[in-house]
């Protein structure tokens, strides 16, 4: 597995209320995306970044997203290009599934 951390500046702050139904509108399109696990959206105290904390199945996964037109969709929507930080991610606990899921 590997998560990615995609950030980006707003060009205004914003508050939690008005990301949360800017990310509402965009949640849908991440429904079913093959290889994504889960995706977080994040703001940040400040309301002056924002992003993503996706967990996917594989790298080449991750990939298939982050294309050109996805940063260009970003750009766009939020007035910056998004930063992409790539961890590997061996283990995950989830408490709510009760579950600890580990690769193979």
């Amino acid at each position: 597995m590997i998560t990615v951390i995609a950030e980006f500046k707003l060009p205004e702050p914003l508050t939690n209320h008005a990301a949360r139904q800017i990310f509402l509108g965009t949640a849908p399109k991440y429904q079913g995306m093959p290889g994504l696990i889960r995706k977080y959206y994040f703001l940040t105290p400040d309301g002056t970044k924002a992003g993503g904390v996706y967990l996917w199945q594989s790298r080449e996964d991750a990939d298939a997203l982050y294309t050109d037109e996805w940063k260009a969709f970003v750009r766009s929507k939020y007035g910056s290009d998004p930063t992409l930080t790539y961890l590997d991610t061996p283990v995950v606990v989830d408490n709510v599934l009760h579950e600890i899921i580990s690769e193979q």
